[in-house]
């Protein structure tokens, strides 16, 4: 099924979960109907860094909303795939196509400038709440500990 909201009312991003187990979800509502993808946290990152670019390109936005919080419904309607971008210069708009996993549904949504910076920043607080980076992999740096493979067994773990 396709779902396709070209004037969303609101686009809301979260986790549900600890730290290192967290599930991403994305929810868009435009009148009465609610949907809800699971994405990933690299997904999730890219489509943020895009976002931040295509509405530099656009110029200045006005005032970004503010309020991102998820709905308290969380049973997804499909896992995310593939996220496409398109701009749209002469509306000033930023269309974003998020295509299921498995099956044929997708999400489309026509974002304004602001919807979009506000919804990339969103994404990147969301992100960055998360574990911090190991500094000589990169790799999540977990409560418990880190078994870095740069060391390569020669130091006690990182903690």
């Amino acid at each position: 099924m396709n779902y396709v909201f070209d004037a969303p009312d609101k686009v809301m991003v979260g986790v549900l979960g600890e730290v290192g187990n967290r599930l991403f979800l994305l929810q868009a509502r435009q009148g009465r109907r609610l949907v809800i993808v699971k994405c990933e946290k690299l997904q999730l990152s890219a489509l943020a860094e895009w976002l931040a670019q295509v509405v530099g390109t656009l110029g200045r936005p006005g005032h970004l909303p503010s309020d991102f919080v998820l709905e308290p419904e969380y049973e997804e309607d499909f896992v995310v795939g593939d996220i496409a971008i398109a701009v749209d210069e002469e509306n000033e708009t930023v269309e974003v196509s998020l295509e299921s996993i498995e099956e044929d549904d997708a999400l489309e949504l026509t974002l304004s400038k602001e919807w979009a910076g506000g919804l990339a920043i969103a994404i990147t607080r969301l992100v960055e709440a998360g574990r911090p980076p190991c500094p000589l992999c990169g790799g999540p740096l977990d409560p418990q500990g880190h078994d870095c493979p740069r060391t390569n067994g020669h130091r006690p773990p990182i903690r």
